[in-house]
């Protein structure tokens, strides 16, 4: 539709906001030059009209409450692959912050319901080309903004170990899903660890690649300098096959260096791991007021398995990895301000693949209804707009500043070691709030066990997620950190410890169709 020139009320309206100083008389002589300027943005609509994609016709369905008892499918549908290709007869979730063209998407949010993709994402192409079928979408939440299972507009979504806990998120329906056994592999995005904590939560294997190396095109973005698309599976063996597929430059992403080696990564995990280096890291460890002691005993058990495996096992100090969880946490308040809310998600000044509708279905929605955000990005909200707004960035550009010294540290610690290790999460899953929950105790619950996850995020290490054995009958996560673009290294250690623990163990409660 034309863009319709401002009236003389909103001009001046316009002028006040900016306080360009313009009296009645200066707001006169400057309405046909700002009117004249959208011409150029009907053209622009009429060219992109000409050559904008059309979404399929593809069948799709709201699952019945009996097929969804863990609430963790958004929309269902039956997407065949290719004929052949290493994924044949493997079935896939793809996270609902991920575009499955033809099929209605979320992100786990009232303001982004209803709308519909028109094409697929990179990651799905790639997938389907390789022979999986997508199943569905699965409950991701609010705007993925939680790491938590409980801030989705569709309900919380409830751990197959213990359905009155949390899954972990934002990729908590995929998690959940890939537990209960429902599905083979799922995607899963990561911007703070939401890849990674719900596989450590869950029992179940997440992989967040480098930075770069998974093409986030087509997924609704974040923060683009911490978004991240990676596997989530219950062997590290899918993981490492799902990563190959999904892997390298779309020419559409500009998170993406220019080249990325192809890796074949199920040869690499058969390679063994004996005589690697482990390092660690002492601070992942007894975070005060937060570590529950069985989490720690348990990656403790675990890293005593790697040592006999053969594996040169060294406790290692990196202070930077408590101060570049400050670091992600400025960035991640003053950026998603800027991107995710300001930006209607893509936000500007970036040389990538844009969702026009997107933008504008969730633009408008945004507009009309704030109130409709979880009180996870309420907060957020609130704090980044006041510090965006009475420091003017200032704290984002320091952050980003002392980046390159966060990504340092643990490069340091990597030169003289092939991987780091610490417990993904340092809690066990938690009781899920109630609906009607106070905003202090929802908020908590969202984003208490992101502190070993998140710093990775912002320096771009990859980090898997395996499970170690259960404490108190839950889930722990041992994470293991690589160099970057050295993937390769992570699955082979995790790969050699689940060789050696024999397999990793499934939900007790799996077949049990929780109440409510």
């Amino acid at each position: 539709m034309p863009v319709t020139p401002p009236t003389p009320e909103e001009l001046a309206a316009l002028a006040e906001r900016d306080r360009l100083g313009l009296d009645p008389e200066g707001l006169a002589a400057f309405a046909p030059l700002v009117g004249g300027s959208f011409g150029a943005y009907d053209r622009v609509e009429e060219l992109w009209a000409a050559q904008a994609p059309v979404a399929p016709q593809r069948e799709w369905w709201w699952p019945a409450a009996g097929e969804n008892p863990w609430g963790a499918w958004y929309a269902r549908c039956r997407i065949e692959g290719a004929p052949d290709g290493p994924l044949a007869g493997r079935t896939v979730a793809v996270k609902d912050n991920t575009a499955v063209a033809g099929v209605p998407m979320a992100n786990g949010s009232r303001l982004v319901d209803g709308y519909v993709p028109a094409r697929d994402a990179t990651v799905v192409t790639r997938l389907l080309e390789a022979g999986a079928t997508v199943t569905g979408k699965s409950v991701c939440e609010d705007l993925c903004f939680s790491g938590g299972s409980h801030t989705s507009h569709t309900g919380p979504v409830r751990n197959p170990w213990d359905p009155s806990r949390t899954t972990g998120g934002s990729s908590s329906g995929s998690a959940a899903l890939l537990a209960a056994g429902e599905v083979d592999i799922a995607t899963g995005g990561d911007q703070g660890g939401s890849v990674r904590m719900p596989a450590a939560m869950s029992g179940i294997v997440g992989h967040k690649p480098t930075h770069g190396l998974v093409p986030y095109t087509g997924a609704f973005p974040i923060e683009a300098t911490i978004d991240h698309l990676g596997p989530m599976t219950r062997t590290v063996g899918d993981a490492a096959l799902a990563l190959g597929i999904m892997a390298g430059p779309d020419g559409l992403d500009p998170r993406q260096p220019d080249a990325v080696m192809p890796v074949d990564y199920l040869a690499e995990i058969a390679r063994g791991a004996e005589g690697l280096r482990v390092g660690v890291v002492t601070e992942g460890f007894g975070i005060e007021g937060l570590s529950a002691p069985g989490v720690d005993a348990s990656v403790r058990s675990a890293i005593e398995v790697l040592a006999g495996l053969g594996l040169a096992v060294e406790e290692i100090s990196v202070p930077w990895h408590r101060h570049a969880f400050d670091v992600w946490t400025v960035v991640a308040t003053d950026g998603v301000v800027a991107q995710m809310i300001e930006g209607n998600g893509y936000g500007l000044n970036w040389d990538g693949l844009y969702d026009p509708d997107l933008i504008a279905h969730y633009g408008q929605r945004r507009a009309e209804g704030g109130h409709l955000f979880s009180p996870t990005v309420k907060m957020v909200t609130m704090a980044g707009r006041h510090a965006l707004t009475s420091e003017h960035g200032r704290h984002y550009a320091m952050a980003r500043n002392l980046l390159p010294t966060a990504r340092a540290a643990y490069d340091a610690a990597l030169a003289e070691h092939d991987v780091l290790v610490m417990p993904t999460v340092p809690i066990l899953p938690s009781v899920i709030p109630a609906d009607d929950a106070p905003p202090a105790e929802s908020i908590a619950r969202a984003l208490e066990m992101i502190v070993n996850t998140a710093p990775t995020d912002v320096t771009g290490h990859p980090a898997t997620s395996v499970p170690a054995s259960p404490a108190d009958g839950l889930p722990v996560g041992m994470m293991i950190i690589g160099r970057r673009f050295d993937d390769a290294t992570c699955l082979r250690v995790a790969h050699a410890f689940e060789q050696a623990v024999g397999g990793f163990p499934s939900p007790p409660v799996a077949s049990a169709v929780p109440a409510g």
